[in-house]
């Protein structure tokens, strides 16, 4: 037990990590809630409700703009069915309610990047309802079109618009308000963007505005009630998401301690500083004033027949793969991660698998050097050609015959990765092919003893790690070609250690 004197000496010393603890436990006193609303570019052709490319990549201002999506006067929109469709498969991958019945809506409300004075979206009737992803449950899903982009220029004091975003197919989907902690958000997140890619629905790439995350955030001691929400707007990546979630829950606790009362409002992240902003007061729903558009017909989607069974349309998932990976060859959990993000390297892994077999042991050898080796080139070289799975599968092999050392095996990998050529060309113009043959072998052994006696009599009386040295100098003799295994063997043998 801890003296009072001693209690008080080390309240002296460490009082800023107590003060933290108190913090902790204090803030364990509230539930934070959050719910998320991710907005999403689809990738299609033409925009949402024109036939303006839709090309997130075009640099120009104003190049792919019309009447339609700059808001002139007489000119109608017509909905983008392709849109449409995606936004049913996504509905339909995350196993929720898909609409018979839609419409579009008019979102009242002012902005420059907005020109009609009011955006089409969805309310009453959104094409998607339900579903989980994630382990989040999903309320809805629907389909908007984006706002134009807009600017100022400090060295001009002059504000300018960009349509060429202006109409862009935008999905829009919120979770229900089911998250409690920041990583859980940020991982929701980084899900969704894999569902989008693996449906080719959209890049999401978060950087280039393409998947934008917003998230409603309160706090409350009572776990049955909600706090007063605040929302977060356009974080643009998973560290943002995460940090900012983290920083508004303590933001609020601390206010809430200090007897101050929050207020529903929109705050901005500021990255650089690392904390929230407050922007404005936060709209209701019945602010925005929705309507129906008259512009734009009613949908009856049941009618559609290529709306009949978007299954069949849908590839493996990205879930489906991470179970199959795992339960079919035991890959270790970051190394699906790395195959299920990366869906080139994973396909190049499922290849090689079935070049070797599908055999568990050799796959997870040969997963060890794709997520090491491979990978780290990668990175230095973005347009790195793999190797033929064929010739990859052959070093796997190699090294799992012993006919390669694992040093060998890694310089082999990269000067294929460099140069090209076979892995058994390789290793046997280098040299590297490792020596089997037990009479050449000792003749090594007996070099080492000579000219390393002492070491060779500390093992022999008993000093184990003396072996890797003796195994080491026999590698060197040997030019990295002597099997370290016979090695090994060879001279615990006459060290008296054989079996």
């Amino acid at each position: 037990m801890i003296k009072t004197d001693e209690l008080e000496n080390l309240v002296g010393r460490k009082a800023d990590q107590i003060m933290y603890i108190m913090t902790l436990m204090e803030n364990l006193k509230y539930q934070l809630t959050v719910g998320l609303e991710v907005h999403i570019e689809l990738f299609t052709k033409t925009k949402m409700f024109c036939r303006c490319l839709n090309d997130p990549n075009e640099k120009r201002p104003n190049i792919n703009i019309c009447p339609v999506c700059t808001a002139q006067p007489g000119a109608l929109p017509v909905i983008n069915k392709e849109a449409v469709k995606q936004v049913l498969r996504v509905g339909t991958a995350i196993g929720a309610k898909l609409a018979d019945f839609t419409e579009f809506d008019r979102k009242n409300y002012f902005y420059p990047d907005i020109p009609k004075g009011y955006q089409i979206s969805q309310y009453e009737y959104p094409l998607v309802a339900g579903g989980i992803l994630n382990d989040v449950a999903i309320t809805r899903v629907h389909l908007e079109e984006d706002t134009a982009k807009s600017w100022h220029d400090d060295k001009t004091g002059k504000s300018f618009v960009d349509f060429n975003r202006s109409s862009l197919p935008l999905m829009e989907l919120v979770t229900e308000a089911v998250i409690h902690d920041a990583k859980t958000a940020a991982n929701f997140a980084r899900e969704l963007q894999l569902l989008m890619r693996y449906l080719g629905a959209s890049e999401a790439n978060m950087e280039q505005g393409q998947m934008r995350v917003e998230a409603n955030i309160s706090v409350s001691k009572d776990p049955s009630k909600l706090g007063t929400k605040t929302e977060v707007k356009n974080l643009n990546s998973f560290r943002s998401v995460e940090r900012a979630i983290d920083y508004e829950f303590k933001r609020q606790v601390a206010a809430l301690e200090a007897g101050e009362a929050l207020v529903q409002e929109t705050r901005g992240w500021d990255e650089s500083k690392q904390k929230t902003f407050s922007q404005r007061k936060k709209e209701s729903s019945h602010d925005y004033r929705y309507f129906p558009d008259p512009d734009l017909p009613k949908l009856f989607l049941g009618q559609e027949a290529e709306f009949a069974d978007l299954t069949a349309t849908l590839p493996e998932l990205p879930w489906l793969r991470r179970a199959r990976l795992t339960g079919d060859f035991g890959l270790k959990s970051e190394d699906v991660e790395m195959y299920v993000a990366d869906r080139e390297l994973g396909d190049y892994v499922e290849a090689i698998a079935f070049a070797l077999g599908n055999d568990k042991t050799l796959v997870q050898l040969a997963s060890n050097y794709l997520t090491s080796d491979l990978a780290a080139t990668r990175k230095l070289k973005a347009d790195l050609v793999f190797p033929s799975v064929a010739s990859f599968a052959d070093l796997i092999k190699l090294i799992s015959t012993k006919d390669i050392s694992s040093r060998s095996a890694k310089d082999i990998l990269a000067l294929i990765l460099s140069e090209g050529g076979e892995p058994k060309v390789i290793a046997e113009a280098k040299g590297w092919l490792q020596v089997h043959d037990e009479s050449a072998v000792a003749t090594i052994v007996e070099a080492v003893i000579t000219e390393f006696p002492a070491v060779f009599a500390e093992f022999a009386g008993g000093k184990e790690a003396s072996l890797q040295f003796l195994i080491g100098q026999g590698m060197k003799k040997g030019k990295g070609a002597a099997n370290p295994e016979l090695l090994k063997k060879l001279f615990s043998d006459r060290a008296g250690k054989g079996k």
